[in-house]
């Protein structure tokens, strides 16, 4: 019998999948996105919260097994390269093991790094 797999309506529903302590995870990093960039929008994409502004989606997230995950990480990296080592995991991707304090900080770096290059790639694209 092949299972179903659940399609997500809102972040909302997504995190409210999850175990109690792996949802204050999730809400923490949802805070902390929220603070930084307070006028983006919400939405599900790749079945996974995610978040946009002015029309760019500039952050994504994800519970898995044994961490969250978070893409893309910033084109230039380099700014911090030494801060993110440890969390590196696959292309684009960094990995936040669970049972470990979430690196907050570290996450609204790569928020804030995110925005910088979408205003980049916007008055690019201006051009």
């Amino acid at each position: 019998m092949k299972k179903t797999k659940v399609h997500f309506a809102s972040i909302d529903e997504y995190i409210a999948s999850f175990p109690v302590d792996v949802q204050k995870i999730l809400e923490e990093i949802r805070a902390t996105i929220k603070a930084i960039v307070p006028e983006s929008e919400e939405y599900i994409s790749y079945n996974m919260p995610a978040f946009k502004v002015n029309g760019e989606y500039f952050a994504h997230f994800a519970a898995w097994k044994t961490h969250i995950g978070m893409y893309p990480i910033p084109a230039g990296n380099k700014a911090f390269q030494k801060e993110i080592m440890k969390y590196q995991g696959a292309k684009s991707s960094l990995n936040f093991p669970i049972g470990e304090p979430m690196p907050l900080k570290l996450i609204g770096k790569v928020v804030k790094f995110r925005i910088a290059e979408n205003l980049k790639n916007a008055k690019l694209k201006e051009k």
